[in-house]
């Protein structure tokens, strides 16, 4: 290989990228943002930064749960107030929620319909499954997250890494409830069951 055939490394300081477009929060790093909490958020925030008591940023990804599972994803509002707290910067918790796949950055419907894609399941029809999730709740076609949201926002559909039961295929989970070998008919009986 030659010099001429690597890429060229850009030097990020002849970038002329807006800071809001690497990151929606970065244009006032200096400044929270303001956030409604529910009674109690905060407490058990403070709470949860107890258990780390060497160093709060060991607190990070217990904070990361507690937002989305608070708000349902990690927004650049959360992103800053945990910077904030844990006396960190933005971009520390952002890597987190970019690294990490169970962490969101949009919003999912209020009954989130996970699909395992992985080797067993999609031999045992997780793809045929998937679509007919979409079909049935009328998510359409996925975002460029693969996130498939229906138009009243009541559901998401979207397809998982594996979910350890690959002798029971197709696996999915509903919320965080577990589902093993469903059908197109089990399918129609769970829809009831989370509208319910």
């Amino acid at each position: 290989m030659t010099a001429k055939t690597l890429s060229p490394v850009v030097d990020p300081a002849t970038q002329n990228i807006p800071p809001d477009q690497v990151y929606p929060g970065a244009v006032n790093l200096h400044k929270v943002a303001q956030v409604r909490f529910p009674q109690g958020f905060e407490a058990m925030a403070d709470e949860l930064i107890t258990h780390y008591p060497v160093s709060k940023r060991s607190a990070s990804l217990p904070l990361l749960h507690h937002w989305q599972e608070t708000f349902g994803y990690i927004s650049p509002e959360g992103i800053e107030w945990i910077a904030a707290k844990l006396d960190l910067q933005p971009i520390n918790i952002l890597e987190l929620v970019t690294f990490y796949p169970m962490f969101r950055q949009h919003p999912a419907g209020k009954i989130q319909i996970k699909v395992c894609r992985t080797l067993s399941c999609a031999l045992g029809g997780a793809y045929a499954l998937c679509d007919y999730f979409r079909e049935k709740c009328k998510a359409g076609e996925p975002d460029g997250h693969g996130l498939a949201l229906s138009p009243d926002g009541k559901y998401s559909v979207e397809f998982v890494e594996c979910l350890a039961a690959c002798g029971t295929a197709p696996v999915i989970m509903i919320n965080d409830d577990f589902h093993e070998a469903v059908t197109h008919p089990r399918a129609d009986e769970l829809l009831l069951k989370y509208t319910a």
